[in-house]
């Protein structure tokens, strides 16, 4: 028993090691200078360590890059798609597992789970068309609404909602409570922990989205950071891994700091829905 564990131990920490690698030698190249990094020599930690890259990267200079804004564009259309799709998708999924009223109730749930299947690369074309027939395109909007709602949030709050005691409900209608407070003051301060799991998801999948903001935008004012990396290193830094890498840590600094800032609700949530 004692040496399954060790070796269960094991295998974790080399799987742990081969997901950091990729960041490491990130971290690693942003310190180093283009001609450092451009030597071919495999040194996992810079001769000659520099923050140039980042001081260029914050203040700008970079060909008047406007990096900055890319990440405020990218923080906004994050947290503002995060917020519509907690309240959209906590209201349906509120309605499916608690409204036995509502209209299509049993059909519906099963269309949500069965357009999980459908890949979004087929719904890419039809949304472009209609966002450039709404003249929605190279806006703010363009980047918000493709993400404010999904059916993933759906279910994981249904699964939630449906097993959530109904002698509490009971109990808030006979104080005079109506649908609304149930929703609003019972059910959803008790989902907190699965809320800020969804959160964390949603605004990760919107902050590290690259195709559609990559078409859907066009002036260099509206780019999120990662359509902004992916021109700049198809561009201008074709061989400056330097500043590239520099440019990548700055972006990715915002989706760790939140999921460190939340894993302890993310693993809370994990536990609420393995156990019913």
């Amino acid at each position: 028993m004692i040496a399954r564990k060790i070796g269960v131990v094991l295998v974790a920490c080399i799987i742990g090691i081969v997901f950091m690698i990729p960041l490491i030698w990130m971290l690693s190249t942003a310190f180093k200078n283009d001609f450092e990094a451009l030597s071919g020599q495999m040194n996992l930690f810079p001769i000659n360590p520099t923050i140039d890259n980042f001081v260029q990267g914050i203040q700008g200079e970079f060909m008047n890059v406007p990096i900055m804004r890319w990440i405020g564009n990218s923080l906004l259309v994050g947290v503002v798609g995060t917020i519509i799709v907690l309240l959209i998708d906590s209201m349906a999924a509120y309605g499916l597992a608690r409204l036995n009223d509502m209209p299509l109730r049993r059909i519906m749930l099963p269309i949500f789970i069965a357009s999980l299947m459908i890949p979004s690369v087929l719904t890419f074309l039809p949304m472009y068309m209609e966002f450039n027939a709404l003249g929605l395109l190279n806006t703010y909007p363009a980047l918000i609404l493709p993400a404010t709602a999904g059916a993933f949030g759906v279910f994981l709050l249904y699964q939630f909602f449906v097993s959530f005691p109904k002698e509490i409900e009971e109990a808030a209608r006979i104080d005079g409570a109506n649908k609304w407070h149930i929703y609003a003051r019972i059910l959803l301060p008790s989902a907190t922990s699965i809320m800020v799991t969804l959160a964390i998801f949603t605004f990760m999948g919107i902050y590290n989205d690259f195709v559609w903001p990559l078409y859907a935008t066009s002036s260099p004012e509206m780019r999120t950071i990662t359509a902004g990396i992916a021109i700049m290193a198809t561009g201008s830094y074709t061989q400056s891994y330097g500043k590239l890498m520099a440019m990548t840590t700055i972006a990715a600094l915002p989706v760790i700091i939140i999921f460190i800032v939340g894993q302890r609700s993310f693993v809370k949530a994990i536990t609420q829905s393995a156990v019913k």
